[in-house]
């Protein structure tokens, strides 16, 4: 058997551990750290709370609160910019996946010079080790603690790409659910199918292996079990906390499964028409659930049973496909999650653009060396998933 898998940086997990960073920064040896959020966590009183516990260490602090969503290259260049003139000797990203992965790519401008497009990619890309990295997430759903990249958009080709490699590595991921318990439902809502969608696309990608697949299951059934709850009630300190841990799992899921469909089809909805991540992955999610299923059946039927659905032992694909289908229908209802229409997206605009990007990055990937979907891709495909969950969900 051959499998691939990225082992993680080492994580603090746990109630109260933001209120560590200052003491790990200060046993990295660091004095003077860029601190990377956007303006949410800072009017949220989070940024200040970290920032707050640095500075008591004895670490200097530069702020970088000008994060924007699908963090274009402009931004991620302007904070290693700001970090690099600072001279700074560490980095700290604060909030979702925005923040996280724009600190990732300001460590990598600290050492490695501008443009950041030499860097675009996966595999093949050298780059020289930075400063280290502790990243705070504020989220239950991007997973970026534990993964090895980041996700930049390229405003020239207007499309999502990666940066990987030692220059934006994380050096420690602290994970404390306490930060998540002011989340509005629909961030938790939208953050949480982020995160289910890590560990269902990972645990059926064509890339699987007995690594992400314990991980993935994990975490599937840590979100059946908590993401209506922490929905329903934000001070549910037990469902907070178990969205957090999935979350965790889910990076380490896809760290070297990596994702497919789902997140193909929602780096689309990003890139072109600025739908927030976690609601662009999932607005597809049944109707990819369905697809993969005959290829997939044992892991779609997981997922079916997870959340509720009564399955035979003989039951066909296709009646696994329609159960998973029926049950991501329900848990998007029951958490408020809009659909495509709700979100104010146009089916002809949607049509025209979504299939030929997804086709052209498969491509591109597959180039690479990275096939991720368990079914072969075709604008055709794409359409009916796009059109399906447009009408459907």
């Amino acid at each position: 058997m051959s499998s691939v898998w990225s082992s993680p940086n080492p994580l603090l997990f746990g109630r109260g551990k933001a209120g560590e960073t200052g003491n790990e920064l200060r046993k990295l040896g660091c004095k003077k750290a860029l601190v990377v959020f956007d303006r949410g966590v800072e009017s949220a009183g989070i940024a200040g709370r970290v920032i707050a516990v640095i500075e008591a260490a004895g670490v200097s602090v530069v702020a970088f609160n000008e994060v924007q969503a699908d963090p274009p290259d402009w931004s991620v260049e302007a904070a290693g910019a700001l970090g690099a003139a600072e001279g700074v000797d560490c980095v700290v990203g604060v909030g979702g996946g925005s923040s996280i992965d724009t600190a990732k790519a300001a460590k990598l401008l600290i050492t490695n010079p501008p443009p950041l497009k030499q860097y675009y990619g996966r595999d093949g890309v050298v780059t020289k080790p930075s400063v280290p990295l502790i990243v705070i997430p504020t989220t239950a759903g991007t997973g970026s603690e534990c993964t090895p990249g980041g996700v930049i958009t390229d405003t020239e080709r207007g499309i999502k790409t990666n940066i990987a490699g030692v220059g934006c590595s994380v050096t420690l991921g602290i994970v404390d659910p306490e930060l998540t318990y002011g989340l509005p439902k629909a961030v938790t809502a939208s953050t949480g199918m982020d995160a289910l969608c890590h560990c269902i696309e990972s645990y059926t990608s064509a890339r699987a292996n007995p690594f992400s697949g314990v991980a993935g299951r994990e975490g599937i059934d840590l979100v059946a079990k908590y993401l209506v709850r922490a929905c329903e009630d934000g001070s549910d300190a037990q469902a907070r906390e178990g969205m957090m841990l999935a979350s965790s799992l889910g990076g380490i899921a896809m760290s070297g499964a990596l994702c497919h469909l789902s997140h193909d089809i929602g780096r689309s909805l990003g890139a072109k028409f600025h739908v927030p991540h976690g609601n662009g992955c999932a607005a597809c999610l049944p109707q990819v659930l369905w697809a993969v299923a005959p290829v997939k059946t044992a892991q779609v039927r997981y997922f079916a049973e997870s959340f509720g659905e009564t399955l035979a032992p003989d039951d066909p694909a296709d009646e696994v496909g329609l159960a998973a289908y029926r049950a991501a229908r329900e848990l998007m209802a029951r958490i408020g999650l809009p659909n495509m229409k709700a979100l104010g997206l146009d089916r002809a605009q949607l049509l025209s653009a979504v299939p030929d990007e997804v086709v052209m990055q498969c491509e591109m990937a597959a180039r690479a060396g990275f096939v991720t979907s368990p079914v072969p891709v075709s604008r055709e495909l794409i359409a009916d998933i796009v059109s399906r969950a447009y009408d459907e969900n």
